[in-house]
Formats: structure tokens, C-alpha cells, sequence
């Protein structure tokens, strides 16, 4: 008997980006290129996950020197600049523990435990939900649409509302 893993794959995409990323309103309608700026903050962070694997602080600076460079833009560039910023910094956080933790167990410090396993399944987990909500968030804010991901949209909304 033959199981249709694809229909789990398509309710799986379908739920989260119900519940984990939210296409809401934005205060005006961006111009063509505070589109590409805006997707570009995404694209940014996402080769710097790619380019920066071995060492989690790179992905942050790369995010971070974007968002600065960008940070006296229009309100929809900043907004998509800080959202990307805000979830490298949960990145780095949980990549930089399993980093230093696979060290540890490399050099014999630390043992090679269930915890390690564990906590590695759930850190590839939550990068790989990162890599598709950067993918699909460039994508949508290249057409221009004001997208807010779960808990980093309402951080932004914190930081930006005056």
C-alpha cells in the first residue's frame, strides 16, 4: 500500500503559513524598488545562513550590516530589514549552543548524549522552517505584500511604532 507523502507536505505548507506567517496590510503601498530592497533583507539572510554555516555570528553580521545600511529607508524596507534581523538573532542564539556543544563533544569535553541529539534534530528543525519562511517571505515582499511572521512581526511592530 502506497502513502501520498505529498498531501502531508501541501497541509503542512498550508498550516504554517496560516499560523506562522500572516500577509497583513502595510500603512501605504511600496514602490518597485522598496520591494527589491525589502525581499533583498530576506535573500540577505539567507546567504548568509548558507555562506556562514561553520560560524553562526557571520549570519548576524551580515543581517546586521544590511539592516544598517538600509535602516534611513522607507518604513517598509526598515520594517522587512528588522524582522530579518530579529530572527537571526534567535538563529545565532541556537546555532552557536549546538556549535559549541558539537565542540565539546569533538574534543572530548562533553559526551555524546541523547540531550546533544535531541537538541541537533530540533536546531536542524527550526533552521530548515527558517530557510522556508526567508524563501517565502522574499518572495511575497518582492510583490510588494507585508508579510509578519510569528512573534518577529509583533517585535518589529514594538520597535517601530512611535
Amino acid at each position: 500500500m502506497a502513502f501520498n507523502f505529498t498531501c502531508i507536505g501541501q497541509l503542512g505548507l498550508e498550516y504554517f503559513k496560516r499560523i506562522m506567517i500572516k500577509i497583513r496590510p502595510f500603512s501605504y503601498r511600496p514602490l518597485e524598488s522598496e520591494k527589491e530592497q525589502a525581499s533583498n533583507s530576506y535573500l540577505m539572510s539567507l546567504v548568509a545562513i548558507i555562506a556562514g554555516l561553520p560560524l553562526p555570528i557571520l549570519n548576524l553580521l551580515a543581517t546586521f550590516f544590511f539592516y544598517l545600511g538600509n535602516r534611513k529607508s522607507t518604513p517598509f524596507v526598515r520594517w522587512h530589514c528588522l524582522q530579518a534581523l530579529f530572527s537571526q538573532v534567535t538563529l545565532v542564539i541556537i546555532n552557536s549552543i549546538l556549535f559549541w556543544w558539537t565542540i565539546a563533544i569533538i574534543t572530548d569535553k562533553a559526551a555524546f548524549t541523547n540531550e546533544y541529539i535531541a537538541y541537533f534534530i530540533t536546531v536542524v528543525g527550526y533552521n530548515l522552517v527558517e530557510i522556508v519562511a526567508t524563501i517565502y517571505s522574499a518572495i511575497q515582499t518582492r510583490k510588494g505584500l507585508h508579510v509578519e511572521w510569528f512573534f518577529y512581526g509583533t517585535l518589529v511592530n514594538i520597535f517601530t511604532s512611535k
